[in-house]
């Protein structure tokens, strides 16, 4: 079904490129006609895709390629490639898109209502109230105080461990430089 609709998806939008207003800028090379074809499959000896293209060398390029869709049917493409642009033909047309039921046609008109509403009051308040902003309980203003305050703890017995090490450093220097004048 995925393949389905993004080879639907794929085709529409190829076949609504306008390509007539881009100018060639380099040198055109004589014609060279082609033509290839292959089969290709999952397993040895099952083919599931197969692909052949011709070209005259003028530009224009006729082609075919079909696979086998997830519910083992053959799906075929058709297409003629010119200077218009890409024209595929499918060989079965995918379904229109199912219309909503009644319960989401609601849910949906809802959603745009709020949206709506919301985009509106962006518009006459594009930054935020200040009674809007979250403010903290007293339970996490206790916590967060009780917090800071550990961590103030932490922080002096950091800075006095560091700076015993450090004497202790200096001592050790002190020794060992009065070692090496003995």
């Amino acid at each position: 079904m995925l393949v389905q609709v993004l080879l639907f998806i794929t085709s529409v939008a190829l076949t609504s490129c306008d390509v007539s207003h881009l100018e060639t800028t380099t040198e055109l090379l004589p014609p060279r006609p082609y033509a290839f074809s292959y089969t290709a499959g999952r397993y040895p000896g099952d083919i599931d895709r197969q692909h052949a293209e011709v070209s005259d060398g003028s530009g224009v390029v006729k082609g075919t390629f079909s696979y086998v869709d997830p519910r083992h049917k053959v799906r075929t493409v058709d297409y003629v490639a010119d200077k218009d642009g890409f024209h595929p033909v499918l060989s079965d047309v995918p379904p229109e898109h199912p219309t909503d039921s009644e319960a989401v046609a609601r849910a949906k008109d809802r959603h745009f209502q709020l949206y709506a509403k919301i985009a509106e009051d962006h518009a006459q308040h594009p930054f935020p109230d200040e009674t809007s902003i979250p403010r903290q309980s007293a339970a996490v203003a206790a916590a967060a105080a009780k917090h800071a305050q550990l961590f103030r703890v932490i922080a002096e017995q950091h800075a006095r461990i560091a700076a015993e090490r450090e004497a202790l450093q200096q001592e050790e220097e002190e020794k060992l430089a009065l070692q090496e004048l003995h």
